[in-house]
């Protein structure tokens, strides 16, 4: 099938050379497994130096992971004029997408390192990153967030029968602050954009943005499976319903994970 054909999803992977510091190359791998096992033709296009803009426009979904400061340049030299204008034109039309790490900072306003100058942004997503210093700790370890964002969390405890919450690990330096945007969703544990206001991520259109590692994927396979159907949804121009997998090996995971932090999954007040 071509990447029109409304059964092939188009997964674009931003910059994947220089943008895989920690791994998250699983979620692609998530994504394109769980919709062809559900039948669907995967396309996975490597949106690296040498893309167009024309490649940006073919996208059904966009995935970026985390990357060192310099990489982050490198990056930020290459995705403007028609790159840019795409990718945002893209996001503001409905398609999804997951940014980890060092990818939202990308698609805000400005990234301030700890050394160096002011890595300006695409204005995407409100918000802003800066580095505190290079003698800052650093915020690493686990962490957990109750999804707030809408429709995704409505949508996702609807699906799930649960309070929505997300799972995995943060590594990073810059503490992001938004504006005018949702949170993706509120700590329970860690540190989550900045370690002072209590808000993870931010969620814009359809696109995610969030510090948690893991991959983030694999760990949340309710928040795959939202931005698949999401994703087909804008594609088709209509309702998606995905036949159910079994997820049977993550669930205790998550719940291992959860009660050794002293959390754990609740029924949604939908479903109470």
């Amino acid at each position: 099938m071509s990447a029109s054909d409304p059964q092939t999803l188009t997964i674009g992977w931003l910059y994947p050379t220089l943008m895989s510091t920690y791994g998250d190359r699983g979620n692609v791998i998530c994504l394109q497994r769980r919709a062809q096992w559900r039948g669907f033709d995967v396309r996975v296009v490597r949106l690296d130096l040498d893309a167009s803009a024309d490649d940006f426009a073919l996208i059904d979904l966009f995935v970026g992971g985390g990357a060192q400061d310099r990489q982050q340049e490198i990056v930020m030299r290459d995705l403007r004029g028609a790159k840019a204008d795409t990718l945002s034109d893209r996001i503001e039309a409905g398609v999804p997408g997951s940014f980890t790490c060092g990818s939202p900072q990308l698609l805000g306003h400005y990234y301030e390192p700890a050394l160096g100058q002011r890595i300006a942004g695409l204005g995407i997503f409100d918000f802003v990153t800066k580095h505190p210093g290079p003698d800052a700790a650093r915020c690493i370890g686990n962490v957990v967030y109750e999804l707030t964002a809408q429709p995704l969390a409505t949508e996702i405890a609807t699906d799930t029968g649960t309070t929505p919450l997300a799972i995995g690990f943060e590594n990073h330096g810059g503490r992001t602050y938004l504006g005018d945007v949702q949170p993706l969703g509120q700590v329970l544990y860690g540190n989550g954009n900045n370690g002072k206001d209590g808000t993870e991520g931010a969620f814009y259109r359809r696109a995610i943005a969030t510090y948690a590692h893991g991959p983030l994927l694999p760990k949340n396979p309710a928040i795959a499976d939202w931005l698949l159907r999401a994703a087909l949804e804008q594609k088709t121009g209509k309702p998606v319903t995905l036949i159910p997998l079994d997820d049977a090996l993550v669930q205790p995971a998550r719940s291992a994970l959860l009660q050794r932090l002293g959390l754990q999954e609740t029924a949604s007040s939908r479903h109470k």
